[in-house]
């Protein structure tokens, strides 16, 4: 029998412009992907406008380009795929495992336990909104049947999510639907069959793939890349004032990339072009060196 295709992806939310986290992501997505001499796709998670400056999108697809990271195919906006994502919340109704809630946070925040992303939801509402409330959010149910996955970068990784996380919010209190929700139905829909990201992700695989069991979706790999952080331990982000990535310092940018992934370029490279120091990336990939753990300093 013939294996599928490789089809790796890089979704960034277009929230700012790339930093050198972000770029970390892309690289080692980008360079799995071509090392398997697979597909790399781009889907850009535009799911919360109110936090998108304009332009922002398209300045992202420039600076992957100026990199040298050539996407395979169209890009995907999730901001167009509302029709999918409410298919899927009506088959998981269907399914009698999603519920209205009228909780807000700060209620969730004073009565729950902490979990490994936040408060626990406490399951308030999970028999019913309680009289005189309205249903703010749509979330699914969980339970307490444990959820592991063998993670490429960060070994064996369990988690059981009624205990964990909680029932958690597939359409939020505004209209837009969740990360999680979105990621799901639109790595389905695209054939992903590896997912390479932050580990800061790692956190939120078990809830896809409950969602994949729920709506009878195939599970891709994973690999969760150790993330950049500052002299504090902070991630490097745009919430915590990262600068982005400059298109004139691409090739010492990539050879830094490289460096933070374990793979040992030749100091020579970081004055090269571009494409020279891509070319060189893709024939010597190695994911076995990238360093397993979830978090390295940088610079």
């Amino acid at each position: 029998m013939t294996r599928p295709m490789y089809r790796g992806r890089f979704a960034p939310s277009p929230t700012g412009p790339l930093h050198f986290g972000s770029l970390v992501a892309a690289v080692g997505s980008f360079l799995e992907a071509r090392a398997r001499r697979g597909e790399w796709l781009v889907r850009i998670e535009d799911l919360d406008p109110p936090r998108e400056p304009a332009g922002a999108a398209g300045d992202i697809l420039r600076t992957l380009d100026a990199f040298g990271l050539h996407w395979d195919g169209e890009v995907v906006y999730q901001s167009r795929r509302q029709g999918a994502y409410e298919a899927a919340l009506a088959e998981l109704r269907r399914l009698g495992v999603l519920y209205a809630c009228g909780c807000t946070r700060r209620e969730i925040a004073d009565s729950a336990v902490a979990g490994v992303d936040g408060p626990v939801y406490p399951g308030t509402c999970r028999n019913g909104v309680p009289a005189g409330r309205e249903g703010r959010t749509l979330r699914v149910r969980t339970d307490d049947a444990a959820i592991a996955f063998e993670d490429r970068m960060q070994g064996r990784v369990e988690s059981r999510l009624e205990r964990d996380v909680g029932d958690f919010v597939l359409r939020r209190a505004d209209g837009f639907y969740a990360y999680q929700l979105a990621v799901v139905v639109d790595d389905a829909a695209q054939g992903v069959n590896d997912v390479v990201r932050g580990a800061d992700l790692l956190g939120s695989t078990a809830r896809q793939i409950h969602l994949q069991r729920l709506l009878g979706l195939p599970t891709p790999a994973y690999a969760h890349l150790p993330i950049a952080v500052d002299a504090e331990g902070a991630k490097l982000s745009k919430q915590t004032g990262a600068e982005p990535v400059r298109i004139e310092h691409a090739s010492e940018l990539w050879w830094d990339a490289l460096w933070f992934l374990g793979q040992e370029p030749p100091a020579d490279l970081r004055t090269a072009p571009v494409a020279v120091i891509r070319d060189w990336a893709i024939a010597h990939w190695h994911a076995a060196a990238v360093p397993r753990t979830a978090a390295m300093r940088f610079p």
